[in-house]
């Protein structure tokens, strides 16, 4: 369906009919500044993507990345970030989740500065789910948001004292199939930042706030300059004061940490901070490394952030930010409460030790899944702060420079069976969930995302690929994947119970597995393939 506004030519157009909610998200009006953001911006997306390809393939032929010595003069040079915001100064625990109505009340509830309200990893993108997501976010701006648990009529409301709301946005690479622009799918990047900033600007700049971003998945300073002219756009559109927008960018490909200082200085107007996006930190680091056989990571369980690559990741995150006035913001803390003591003792420990690095490290805040550990995440912050609101005083800059080869070493660590079994029915798992719409899924103890589905399936294909050999001498091979594939299987019949396997979608999450495991090509994101399954 086309719409045409009066004395206006359309080209973008709606691929489906809106029911009457959906159509008080997509208003003529929200529909023409999509369209104006689409005209100006969307054509140099194939561009900045193809800049990603040719990078990669430079690195697949042997290069490694480095830092580039054409924008030394802006690593060299002295400038700040323009300002923070006084409601994001504190930021010591952040919780992410899902636009999902009840879990935004529940997050917005939790003992946390901040809701990061997630379009990207920790979502599925299903149309209806898009639109409904977008009207959730738009009633907690307005403090109208409640939730009906229908099975037991339990009630959710906002508190009076919510968290501070910021919105990720999908990553360049995803498509909209939904809205079409001479053609083709447009950049769902655009709708996302389009329809959260044309509905809550105006509510969030009156009581005190902003329109506040997160920007996931940047390769190079030249997408976040992108997104800088996009903010700027959208403030001239509605009047506003260049750099009411603000972002935090994620740091969570291996490219983009090579050029931290840049990514700041392009989006200089607008961004507060930068992020240890972790997960797909290490995914990247698979990704990025494919081609090199002495680069290849051990068990997903054993690469944690003591691991020297990722240390020096985290600690040159918190130097180059603190040195621009940006934050610097630790990762994510997956695990979730246990019901059992033990287990959970255990799980708090995890998150202690973990939150304890960062902090140490000089981070400002840190990440977690669940409401649950925010108190203890919360702890440690609060006992390294003190009175302080961040750390922005700890500049590192006394520490030795921190090298490309530190960023890029090797890391130690066993490749074994069951570690591998494991990362299959892990991925199969969240794969089924995702192709039904389910992007945030509890699995074996963790709160899984794309992030870590990605790990396990791009460890398994790069071991394929080097013929590498697990500890007990058996070598990775397509063939002893797919028959491991289908004996995990088995189990998950077994641990799932025959009915709820045989009422999933199971089978074509293992078929889509296998298809990403065993291919010629790293395929770049699950994702891609996957949001072919969702309406």
């Amino acid at each position: 369906m086309d719409r045409h506004p009066s004395s206006h030519e359309v080209k973008l157009s709606l691929q489906t009919p809106l029911n009457a909610e959906q159509a008080e998200i997509l208003t003529d009006d929200a529909f023409l500044f999509v369209e104006r953001l689409v005209q100006r911006f969307a054509g140099r997306v194939p561009a900045l993507l193809a800049a990603r390809e040719a990078r990669q393939q430079r690195i697949d032929e042997g290069a490694l990345p480095d830092f580039l010595p054409e924008t030394q003069a802006i690593r060299d040079s002295e400038w700040k970030i323009q300002s923070i915001p006084a409601d994001l100064q504190d930021r010591r625990v952040e919780i992410t989740g899902p636009v999902e109505r009840k879990m935004v009340i529940n997050a917005l509830n939790a003992d946390v500065k901040v809701f990061m309200a997630d379009f990207e990893d920790s979502f599925a993108p299903a149309w209806p789910a898009v639109l409904d997501g977008q009207r959730n976010l738009r009633d907690a701006v307005n403090g109208t948001i409640a939730y009906t648990q229908p099975e037991t009529g339990k009630q959710y409301v906002l508190n009076d004292d919510p968290a501070v709301l910021i919105c990720r946005v999908r990553g360049l690479h995803l498509p909209e199939k939904h809205l079409l622009w001479q053609g083709e799918p447009i950049p769902g990047c655009l709708l996302d930042f389009a329809l959260y900033f044309y509905h809550n600007h105006k509510a969030l700049l009156e009581k005190g706030s902003g329109p506040y971003f997160y920007l996931p998945k940047l390769q190079a300073h030249q997408e976040a300059a992108w997104w800088s002219e996009v903010f700027s756009f959208a403030e001239d559109e509605f009047g506003l004061a260049r750099g009411t927008i603000k972002a935090t960018v994620l740091i969570e490909t291996l490219p983009a940490v090579f050029e931290m200082d840049e990514i700041l200085h392009s989006l200089k107007e607008h961004i507060v901070g930068l992020n240890c996006g972790r997960w797909d930190y290490i995914f990247s680091y698979i990704k990025t490394l494919r081609n090199h056989p002495d680069r290849i990571l051990p068990d997903r369980q054993v690469v944690t952030m003591e691991k020297p690559f990722l240390n020096a990741y985290s600690r040159l995150l918190v130097k180059t930010c603190h040195r621009r006035g940006a934050f610097a913001m630790g990762g994510m803390a997956a695990f979730i409460p246990s019901k059992d003591p033990e287990r959970n003792a255990w799980v708090l420990n995890k998150i202690q030790t973990d939150k304890s690095l960062e902090a140490t490290n000089g981070h400002d805040g840190t990440w977690v899944a669940h409401p649950g550990l925010a108190g203890t995440a919360r702890a440690v912050f609060d006992e390294v702060l003190g009175e302080c609101a961040n750390q922005l005083d700890i500049d590192r800059q006394a520490d030795a420079p921190i090298t490309a080869a530190e960023l890029l070493a090797p890391c130690d660590g066993e490749r074994t069976e069951e570690g591998m079994r494991h990362n299959i029915r892990v991925a199969v798992q969240y794969i089924e969930a995702w192709i039904n719409g389910n992007g945030c899924v509890p699995i074996y103890g963790l709160m899984e995302d794309a992030a870590t589905a990605e790990i396990s399936r791009a460890s398994i294909w790069q071991w394929i690929k080097h013929g590498k050999t697990l500890s007990n001498g058996q070598v990775v091979t397509a063939a002893l994947f797919e028959q491991m594939l289908n004996e995990e299987m088995e189990v998950l019949v077994e641990e799932l119970g025959q009915a709820t396997f045989d009422g999933g979608r199971y089978e074509e999450a293992a078929a889509m597995m296998l298809r990403l495991t065993t291919s010629d090509e790293l395929v770049n994101f699950l994702t891609l393939p996957g949001y072919e399954y969702l309406p």
